[in-house]
């Protein structure tokens, strides 16, 4: 048995749906308000995991401290009425669909530990912002529970673990839970007890350093809040996908004239084009405007193109803060929540590069990496106090 890898002493497996809307659909805060000022979503796993973002905590201007106690009451609730209890299981998970394919492993794994080279055994692979931690961290020691997993891959020898976790599956029969998303994806889950099988999953996981794909708050936010250690699911695809994670610009009241002369002054090649899709290879930037297109080519160089938009492009240029209330980030395929100025659409980082800036001990630019399919949040939950 390893000590840093673990199966999950006490949780809960949905009995059927998850409870109200699907949590993975909201990528930032204002979504997060909007989706719970519907009617059904009071008690809902959403309503437990932004507790401090119901309608009646911003009618009553409670802040995050004053519902966590609210929220685990609503947690036991749910835990009662929409799943059943597990002990002592590691969970072989797959996952198919439109945006690509998932063979792995839920379990638990302690985000701090380090081997015996005094190197962490989980890797992050870009950068946090430390308010966002705060925030997963209180919400973690609030509800003692985890709700969602982080997406954790191996970096090396990844089709070792697709073998075995693919023999467990093929040994377990039919699986606990499977069920299909929003999105179209088919999730399925099974539940593996004591013994050498999970056993044998658990080595090839805990063998292998992890690099985190997807939720470094959530490992950052695992490791501030020193619990039980942090929910994840280990995979190694194979069909894992890398999707854009683009830039919007809101609140500048720039148009696509402003934009040109102010990135031509800092020697960038800006030329207006008709509607383009975004680019598929790293080098260039493609703005949607006000029904405008500009691209935008960067100069040669070994930095990520996220990190030359955030230098030479916001900062630079515009003279906007990468990280202030002008910018935000949007992931491929989602529509922009807020009135925009301009889009500024960039390519996949390809894996080859990450891993990269991995294997050198670097981290990427924050919301640089969309890693696809992610574990689908609330399909079992684990408790997480000591």
């Amino acid at each position: 048995m390893t000590e840093w890898v673990r199966p999950i002493r006490r949780g809960w497996v949905v009995r059927g749906e998850v409870p109200g809307p699907d949590v993975d659909e909201f990528a930032d805060a204002d979504r997060v308000v909007a989706a719970l000022a519907r009617p059904g979503t009071r008690g809902s796993l959403l309503a437990v995991q932004h507790p401090h973002r119901t309608p009646a905590a911003l009618a009553e201007n409670r802040d995050l401290l004053d519902v966590l106690a609210d929220a685990r009451r609503t947690l036991r609730e749910l835990t009662r009425t929409a799943y059943r209890p597990v002990a002592d299981v590691i969970a072989p998970y797959r996952v198919d669909g439109p945006d690509g394919s998932a063979t792995g492993v839920l379990c638990l794994v302690d985000p701090a530990a380090v081997g015996a080279d005094g190197v962490s055994w989980v890797r992050h692979s870009e950068q946090v912002y430390p308010e966002v931690v705060a925030e997963r961290a209180a919400v973690l020691t609030g509800l003692g529970c985890a709700t969602s997993a982080a997406l954790l891959i191996p970096v090396v020898d990844g089709q070792v673990l697709t073998d075995t976790v693919d023999q467990a599956i093929a040994a377990a029969g039919a699986p606990a839970i499977s069920t299909v998303d929003s999105a179209g994806r088919r999730h399925r889950v099974w539940l593996l007890g004591p013994g050498p099988v999970q056993d044998a999953v658990l080595a090839v996981i805990a063998a292998r350093p992890l690099m985190v794909a997807d939720g470094n708050h959530r490992v950052a936010a695992a490791a501030a809040a020193d619990l039980g250690g942090l929910l994840a699911l280990v995979t190694a695809g194979p069909g894992l996908r890398i999707g854009g994670y683009h830039r919007v610009i809101t609140g500048t009241g720039h148009d696509a004239d402003s934009l040109a002369t102010a990135w031509r002054a800092v020697g960038l090649d800006v030329r207006e084009v008709p509607a383009a899709t975004p680019p598929e290879h790293p080098g260039s930037v493609v703005v949607e405007t006000h029904g405008r297109t500009l691209c935008v080519e960067l100069p040669p160089s070994t930095a990520i193109d996220h990190a030359q938009v955030e230098t030479l492009l916001l900062h630079d240029a515009l003279r906007l803060d990468p990280e202030g209330t002008h910018v935000r980030p949007l992931p491929d395929g989602r529509a922009p929540d807020v009135e925009v100025d301009a889009v500024l659409r960039l390519a996949p980082v390809p894996l080859a590069q990450v891993l990269a800036v991995h294997a050198a001990g670097g981290r990427m630019p924050r919301k640089s990496t969309y890693f696809t399919p992610k574990p689908r949040s609330g399909l079992l939950l684990a408790d997480l106090d000591r």
